[in-house]
């Protein structure tokens, strides 16, 4: 129905959650078909082995199973490994990823074969019996170790390290040797395992006689993955259909194209029957994929009263045993954000890609870009300490001028718009700093076991992931643009074919809040389709804060391309010009005679009925647009994090949290909290709790929810959260993206709280996870003890 509300910047339900509240989701593993196999993979208990030989008598021959499958078997299945799509320099040596490993097993989750059979317990049961026989080979998961090439992963490589990319210099480079407060420090970022609420899991089946198949998977790429799967297996794109039904989280990890999805289309071809697979949580702690893993030597060059001169960074990155889809273009996007929203005169930044024996890296919520606010911002607090001067008045002296026009930045990318000084004063403000600082000094007056630290993080992100054009300079393989399709059914509802593919994010209420301003609807009146490559056809997906900023313009833009056709058919039906037509209040209406209307669901009833349309005019109200921005987005913001550490046991508790963020315009407040609520807590599990840890042989330690340490709700603390407006000038809706800032900002404002707490102790560094074992240690170091 017609209305004249307005609905972007309101907080209105989630159109997404009763259904799932409600039981009545559409997860993969939800989905059965007649005729369905199950299967199930092999990953033998090695490391880093030589297969001799795979011995599948004893599993072809159990119950339920259809067949046991090596790489040897499905040769002819798979014309290609799976791609890997940001080939960031001209001479990056890619190793071929074959589903099935064909000769080495070269991490812990490495398959050697695939057991089909008729229930999944059968599969499993099989798989237990698949005897593999290797010859063990050392492992290697030091970076600095696995850089000698003493152990090749990867023979027909030659080498470990396989790319090497350097942003290069800006500024006087003689700077860093030659200002007078010369600030270096190494600091380690250990391996993340993304924790969705759902594991991973597909179902392949098709139709074997006309060639075509069908992928459902709980990915959050649909678009993108048919073209990988397709490049993965030989079926043509025009024969594929990926659909990401709901999807249960993702956090970088459906943000790729793995294994099992190619295993699994293979293997509905090779039976002629459907084929599924569900992860357990065990496989997905080790051949899914880890996030982080780097090192950084950092150099801060500055002067006595706390301006920051130049910044440079050399890090290593871990890339695990293969390339996932984005792994090695991970540490270059961080590279273009290494300057933080500080106005620096010298920048360098450089990366050494590494293979090692370990899970492969890829996108973790961020993606290069906590890597790097991590660095800068534990950097900037070292500087504060060395000068003696408040982390506050240090950063606050070095942000950058605002600009409401995009600005080239040091590192030579065009920054949208930006004003950091009101989101910094309103976190300190909101914070109560000063009567923070005051409270610190009375408890380390008075010896209190228990004393409390302030943490500072400011940021700036890249978001958009656009334009196409920069993206190719960039050596990304897929584009930056995105797409919507309206369609404006007769009688008042509107069907939004987008794109984008949520899993999470609320894009069925925020699109249709959208669309809802646009059309003169409401809400309820939306129906958003989306993650199906046959519903909505043109699309590039979720990832990178993207969505708002280029699927939510384009969604825009179609919607002025629909008004544009309704503005033909109501002044043909009001016999006016379409100039003498004025669009207010969700209606078109004949200037000086406001009785004479028409709104959207009348124009689109109208087409339908396509009694009396003008000549030309096709009998639907639609309207489809591809937008690709002339620019990223620059989101930004300041977090504040307030502690109490006991230094007698090195607990630390978050007393308070304070994010305030410049987003640009917000669709929908509800759901940017959420957001940045979620995101916090993971950077407060990054920072207190969360390491993937491994032996000396490789083997993962934290292999399960038992080891590795996720923080419960009694552990996440009340978050007070704030934004500024600085709007994009590179879409209309004035956006910038906000999904990732929770996660960039949140993990150094934490561990800056905990050393500031215990640095009157003594204290001047703290890895990740500041853990109670961690904490006490280095207040006995720090006091000159031993431990």
């Amino acid at each position: 129905m017609a209305t004249t509300e307005q609905y972007v910047g309101r907080p209105i339900l989630r159109k997404e959650d009763a259904k799932l509240i409600e039981g009545q989701g559409t997860f993969v593993d939800n989905q059965s078909m007649a005729g369905m196999a199950w299967m199930e993979l092999v990953r033998p208990p090695y490391v880093h082995a030589k297969v001799d030989s795979i011995d599948v008598s004893k599993a072809t021959s159990m119950p339920g199973v259809i067949g046991v499958f090596t790489a040897a078997d499905l040769d002819d299945a798979f014309p290609a490994g799976l791609p890997m799509v940001w080939p960031i320099t001209e001479d990056i040596k890619i190793p071929t990823h074959w589903p099935l490993t064909k000769d080495v097993v070269r991490f812990a989750g490495d398959a050697v074969a695939v057991v089909v059979a008729e229930s999944r317990a059968q599969a499993e049961d099989a798989a237990e019996e698949v005897a593999v026989r290797a010859t063990e080979l050392p492992a290697v998961l030091d970076l600095e170790e696995a850089a000698k090439d003493e152990v090749v992963l990867h023979e027909d490589l030659g080498t470990n390290v396989v790319v090497h990319w350097s942003h290069g210099g800006a500024g006087d480079q003689a700077i860093f040797e030659s200002a007078p407060v010369v600030v270096h420090e190494r600091y380690a970022q250990p391996r993340l395992i993304p924790n969705a609420i759902e594991a991973r899991g597909c179902l392949a089946y098709g139709i074997p006689s006309a060639g075509e198949y069908t992928l459902v998977s709980a990915t959050q790429i649909p678009h993108i993955a048919r073209v990988a799967l397709s490049i993965a297996t030989g079926i043509p794109q025009s024969k594929l259909r990926i659909i990401a039904p709901d999807v249960g989280g993702g956090f970088g990890s459906k943000l790729n194209v793995y294994a099992e999805e190619a295993l699994a289309l293979a293997l509905a071809r090779h039976l002629g029957r459907p084929v599924k697979w569900i992860e357990d949580r065990q496989e997905n702690y080790v051949a899914t994929i880890h996030g982080r893993g780097v090192i950084h030597d950092c150099t801060l060059a500055g002067t006595e009263d706390g301006k920051i001169l130049g910044l440079k960074f050399v890090e290593l990155a871990d890339m695990g045993a293969y390339f996932q889809l984005l792994t090695p273009g991970i540490p270059e996007l961080g590279g273009w954000v290494y300057m933080g929203p500080y106005d620096v005169e010298a920048y360098w930044y450089e990366f050494t890609g590494i293979m090692t024996n370990a899970t492969p890296t890829d996108a973790y919520r961020g993606a290069g870009r906590p890597e790097a606010t991590y660095v800068i911002e534990r950097l900037v607090d070292t500087f504060a300490r060395r000068i003696g001067k408040d982390p506050a008045q240090v950063r606050r002296m070095n942000l950058h001028p605002p600009h409401a026009d995009a600005q080239t930045s040091i590192m030579g990318l065009n920054i949208d718009s930006a004003n950091y000084e009101p989101t910094f004063d309103r976190a300190l403000e909101l914070a109560e700093y000063d009567q923070m600082r005051k409270e610190q000094a009375a408890r380390r007056e008075s010896g209190d076991v228990r004393q409390i630290g302030i943490g500072l993080s400011s940021y700036i992100e890249m978001c958009g992931l656009a334009p196409s054009e920069i993206l190719g300079a960039l050596r990304y393989v897929a584009g930056g643009w995105d797409a919507a399709e309206i369609e404006c059914r007769p009688f008042g509802k509107v069907v939004v074919r987008t794109g984008t593919s949520p899993h999470g994010q609320g894009h069925e209420t925020s699109w249709s809040q959208i669309v809802a301003d646009g059309l003169g609807v409401t809400p309820d009146d939306v129906e958003v389709l989306h993650g199906d490559t046959a519903v909505s056809r043109l699309g590039m997906d979720t990832y990178g804060s993207r969505s708002a900023a280029v699927g939510g313009e384009a969604l825009r833009q179609a919607v002025e391309k629909v008004k544009e056709k309704a503005r033909i058919i109501a002044a043909h039906e009001l016999e006016v010009s379409e100039d003498d037509l004025e669009w207010a209040e969700g209606v078109f209406r004949v200037r000086g005679a406001p009785d004479k209307a028409r709104t959207i669901p009348d124009l689109a009833t109208s087409a339908w009925h396509a009694h009396s349309l003008p000549q030309g005019v096709e009998p639907v109200l639609e309207g489809t647009a591809v937008y690709d921005p002339p620019n990223f987005t620059w989101p930004a913001g300041t977090h504040v994090c307030v502690v109490e550490v006991d230094t007698e046991t090195g607990q630390t508790d978050v007393l308070r949290y304070v994010a305030v963020d410049d987003c640009g315009v917000v669709i929908n407040p509800m759901i940017v909290d959420g957001q940045v609520q979620g995101g916090v807590a993971q950077g407060i599990a990054e920072a207190l709790y969360e390491e993937a840890v491994y032996d000396e042989s490789g083997n993962l330690m934290t292999s399960s929810m038992t080891q590795y340490l996720i923080p419960s709700a009694m552990e996440i603390p009340d978050m007070i959260l704030d934004r500024t407006e600085t709007p994009s000038t590179t879409n209309a809706l004035g956006v910038k993206g906000i999904a990732e800032a929770g996660t960039i900002a949140s993990p150094p404002a934490v561990i800056n709280a905990v050393i500031d707490a215990v640095s009157h102790l003594g204290v001047t560094e703290m890895g990740k996870p500041a853990s109670p074992e961690r904490v006490w240690r280095a207040i006995q170091e720090g006091k000159g003890g031993t431990t």
